[in-house]
């Protein structure tokens, strides 16, 4: 059965870095497109980015240019680097794979992660 596991989360000062990772186990998801997802407290889930088997990206607008997407498809993780964090970014992070296409929205992935807590302070 596909799992997907995010790993690197935590808190951190406004203005901090994070790098957050999603491992995939039992298939190959990670040749598929994958995506990353955020949810606050009492709000809906996001999209923040997304990458495709080429590696083509896109991105949330409030993601471009401090996030970015990656993936090493050879160990199966999937990434998202967060720079410059706000407080508005304290969230559950999500990764989220078997995408088709670069979409940002959470019913084009039918798997998905459990979550890494961010709480930027």
């Amino acid at each position: 059965h596909v799992q997907l596991v995010e790993s690197g989360g935590g808190s951190v000062q406004a203005g901090g870095s994070l790098r957050l990772s999603c491992a995939v186990s039992g298939c190959t998801y990670t040749r598929t497109t994958m995506g990353w997802f955020r949810q606050g407290p009492g709000k809906e889930r996001e999209g923040i980015a997304a990458i495709d088997r080429s590696g083509s990206t896109t991105y949330a607008d409030f993601a471009e240019g401090r996030f970015t997407i990656s993936k090493d498809a050879t160990k199966n993780v999937l990434y998202l680097h967060m720079n410059s964090l706000k407080p508005e970014d304290t969230a559950m992070y999500y990764c989220a794979a078997g995408g088709s296409w670069l979409c940002t929205q959470v019913a084009c992935f039918p798997y998905w992660g459990q979550g890494t807590q961010v709480t930027v302070s």
